[in-house]
């Protein structure tokens, strides 16, 4: 028995290493972001969804706007990476977290700030609202 039990050779796992796209990899941040903010870690999807993370190689980096952010996304970090690494089929994925306070948020609060972004964006938005007497609530 002593003889058996020296002869087994425990298997090696084979990590995958499977080739993505960024576009793969921003399909499936969201989708976790996304279930986040269904089970109720608002604060976590929203620093998901901050802006678009960008791909490397297999590095992910981040740009987050405050050391504080950068707390909060470290501590449940593992999550997203076992998600990405899952999904995405390849285990030398890691992410890194840049802290750059010159963010720009824009976030429109009514239908006037609404309305300036999208005139932003595109001017002729005022053509079509003044051919059909539109009015902004």
């Amino acid at each position: 028995m002593e003889a058996n039990a020296k002869s087994y050779v425990k298997p090696t796992s084979v990590l995958l290493t499977e080739e993505f796209t960024e576009t793969d990899m921003l399909l499936y941040w969201n989708k976790y972001a996304q279930r986040l903010g269904e089970k109720g870690f608002k604060i976590m999807e929203s620093l998901l969804l901050i802006n678009d993370p960008k791909l490397n190689g297999t590095v992910i980096t981040l740009e987050l706007p405050n050391e504080g952010s950068k707390l909060d996304f470290e501590s449940q970090i593992n999550g997203i990476l076992g998600y990405l690494k899952g999904h995405l089929h390849n285990h030398d994925i890691t992410i890194e977290v840049i802290v750059n306070e010159t963010i720009e948020t824009k976030r429109s609060f009514n239908d006037q700030d609404r309305y300036n972004r999208l005139l932003e964006i595109n001017p002729n938005i005022e053509l079509l609202r003044s051919t059909f007497g539109l009015d902004i609530p």
